[in-house]
């Protein structure tokens, strides 16, 4: 039966025993049926379960962070993590964007493009995809990727589990699982995990997080299932400051960030999250219904550069109505996956408000009327003051998608897709009063306005996959897909009387991928152009605002590869050479009437290293003693958009596991950065030429133990 073949190719999945990238891994992400990676006709990494629990993986950068082409990073340790796949998301000032997030099939990523990574657990996800570049048909609204959260079935793991975890840096870690079969046909099993860390090397950066899950599974006497998910999450981050070249070579000698200049130095999100999804599956023949409900409602607290975002009043609502249709052409098997989906984000009078305790200087402007106003040096508190804006929206995503995968012979596979949708944000907004950048105070909002905007959104690829051997394949495809401005980005750019057109990204690839049982490499060489970039800019009075002013073109190349050295000894290596430059960008340097406009055609993108390579050696003896070292280097990198200045990277920052596994019983010390390297997480120098650092966190050890029962 088709279901149980689904399930098993779950089980298939969490109970890989490679480790970092499989030697044989499968897929689910790329044709929403499970497929070796090998059989894929594009990049894809999959980390497995044995890698998450040997790296105690507990946020999402931890385990995707040695992948090639990609750059994952997090100020500060939380799950708040900066994530860049092949360039996109580059542009983002918080959060992850342009990337789809999926855990299970059900999409953690808004409308518009935005994820939020807090409610999450990590200790609840068993193996983690990433399909890399356009052209997915899971992938609406998102040009960079995607990456799929697989967790555990409710119907294929029984097992339960406690594990507790103390560290330096005020590290606490508890997670408990428990499960029972209710009956023949019912399934159960509810997790609950405790997070902390006091980070006390920085200012401002504690984190505590506290999630719960329940999982429900019913299987029908048609063998159809349902299975459901509930969960709640509370976390709270505080978000550390940035530093100066001055602030940052201090770090460099002391490894702690005091008192910085920054302006904003009580920035935090406190957030409480509850979701809930329901996936259904029914075989009628060759066809195998797949349809997915799910709903979350949230709250955040959110001090950020000049407001405090207070918003109680957020819903998410949506569907994906899936099918596979198994069938023939050409006289060998052929799958056909279609859908249509359906989301909208819907926000009830989210509000913004100055804040209350600031140290300010009163001045006169350098230019314009002579009008005293108060320059905001620096807050003391995160205190809301005087509501800034309030605001209600509705942001909807409605597309249609099918793919096809073909064999016209034996050795040869195509696979061809379309993905159509259709983006709405209807936004009203009432702007009392605003922060200006070039003042670095408060001054008059623009009043009440309104944004009704629609963006038709086509997303394409042809993908050819050759079988040179029973053990390799050659590959190539053309992937094309839109990305959308998001809410802040139009509204900014509709107050300077701009309209953002949405970006093209249309990415060409050859690769080739090879799984032995004793080694398994891929090699992808790819070009990535896109037209529309919609970039950040500043206007006269230093304000960012946003404006498809820019054509970039990324080149690359990825190798990763695994090598079975004896059955308890594996060693990996991965390198990505990135060749990414703007085709077309101009970027306003100066202020006011000193204002001019400097082309960067040619330049490089800023903060993406050219070269980038990991290694790790894995250790695993009959006897229940394991051992993993991990390495990662970024090469040096642009600073700024006018190319003037670099930042040499890191060199070999390097972690450590040893752990001994005894029947359910299992210890381990992980230590991150274990040579203790102070450096830069990013480096980076606006138009005007201020320099801002951002530290990586010095070596971080926690000891684990976890009974399995």
């Amino acid at each position: 039966m088709k279901i149980k073949h689904s399930l098993m190719a779950l089980l298939a999945i969490s109970s890989l025993n490679a480790q970092e990238y499989s030697l044989d891994s499968m897929s689910i992400t790329a044709t929403k049926i499970a497929t070796s990676t090998k059989d894929v006709s594009q990049s894809i990494a999959v980390v497995d379960e044995k890698t998450i629990n040997d790296k105690n993986i507990l946020n999402i950068q931890e385990a995707i962070e040695n992948i090639p082409g990609v750059n994952a990073e997090s100020s500060s340790n939380t799950a708040s993590p900066r994530l860049i796949i092949r360039g996109a998301g580059l542009k983002a000032r918080y959060g992850v964007r342009e990337i789809m997030i999926m855990k299970d099939g059900v999409p953690m990523t808004d409308p518009d493009s935005f994820t939020r990574f807090d409610f999450i657990d990590m200790q609840d996800v068993s193996s983690i995809e990433v399909q890399k570049g356009p052209g997915s048909i899971n992938a609406a609204n998102a040009t960079g990727g995607v990456i799929q959260l697989v967790t555990k079935s409710v119907f294929q793991d029984q097992s339960n589990r406690i594990k507790v975890g103390l560290g330096n840096d005020g590290q606490r870690n508890i997670n408990l699982k428990v499960s029972d079969q209710l009956s023949e046909n019912d399934f159960i099993a509810a997790t609950i995990s405790h997070r902390a860390i006091d980070n006390a090397w920085r200012d401002n950066n504690e984190f505590d997080s506290t999630q719960a899950t329940l999982r429900y599974g019913h299987i029908f006497s048609d063998d159809s299932t349902i299975e459901t998910e509930l969960s709640y999450t509370e976390s709270n981050s505080n978000l550390p400051t940035s530093m100066t070249a001055a602030e940052f070579a201090e770090f460099e000698k002391t490894g702690e960030q005091k008192n910085t200049s920054y302006q904003w130095q009580h920035s935090a999100r406190d957030s409480k999250i509850f979701s809930l999804n329901a996936k259904y599956e029914k075989e009628i023949g060759d066809v195998l219904l797949k349809p997915r409900v799910y709903f979350n409602t949230w709250e955040h607290f959110h001090p950020v550069t000049g407001m405090i975002n207070d918003s109680s009043d957020n819903s998410v609502y949506g569907t994906d109505l899936e099918l596979n249709y198994s069938h023939k052409l050409f006289g060998n098997k052929a799958t056909l996956v279609a859908g249509v989906t359906a989301k909208t984000d819907i926000t009830n009078n989210a509000e913004k408000y100055q804040y209350a305790d600031v140290n300010t200087t009163s001045t006169l402007p350098a230019f314009g009327a002579p009008i005293p106003y108060d320059v905001i040096n620096f807050t003391t508190s995160n205190r809301k003051g005087v509501l800034a804006e309030t605001e209600d929206s509705a942001t909807t995503l409605i597309g249609a998608y099918f793919m096809e995968t073909l064999s016209p012979t034996e050795n040869f596979i195509v696979d061809l897709s379309v993905r159509a949708d259709k983006l709405s944000f209807n936004i009203d907004t009432n702007e009392i009063t605003r922060y200006d950048y070039g003042t670095r105070s408060y001054k008059t909002g623009q009043g009440e306005f309104s944004i009704n905007k629609d963006y038709q959104l086509l997303s394409s690829k042809l993908g050819l996959l050759y079988k040179l051997t029973k053990t390799t394949n050659i590959y190539a495809s053309i992937a094309s897909s839109n990305q959308a401005p998001t809410g802040s980005e139009i509204a900014a750019a509709q107050d300077e009387g701009i309209s953002l057109d949405k970006t093209t990204s249309t990415n060409y690839e050859i690769g080739l991928k090879t799984r032995t049982q004793t080694f398994s490499y891929d090699v992808a060489i790819y070009q990535n152009d896109v037209t529309n970039e919609i970039v950040q800019i500043q206007d006269a009075g230093g304000n960012v605002i946003y404006d498809n002013a820019g054509e970039t073109q990324k080149r690359g190349l990825e190798l990763n590869g695994v090598y079975q050295l004896i059955d308890s000894l594996q060693l990996g290596a991965s390198y990505a050479y990135s060749d990414f430059k703007f085709s077309k960008f101009e970027e306003q340097v100066g202020y006011g009437s000193r204002a001019t406009w400097e082309s960067r055609d040619g330049n490089y993108l800023p903060y993406i290293p050219q070269q980038q390579y990991s290694m790790f050696a894995a250790f695993n003896m009959e006897n229940g003693f394991k051992a993993r070292v991990t390495t990662k280097t970024w090469g040096e990198y642009y600073m700024d958009n006018a190319n003037t200045q670099k930042y040499d990277g890191y060199q070999f920052v390097t972690d450590l596991m040893l752990g001994y596994e005894y029947k359910a019983h299992n210890i381990q010390l992980n230590v991150r950065n274990i040579t203790n390297e102070y450096y830069a997480m990013s480096a980076s120098k606006d138009a005007n030429g201020n320099e801002t650092y951002k530290a990586a966190a010095p070596m971080q050890g926690m000891i684990t133990y976890s009974y399995t029962f």
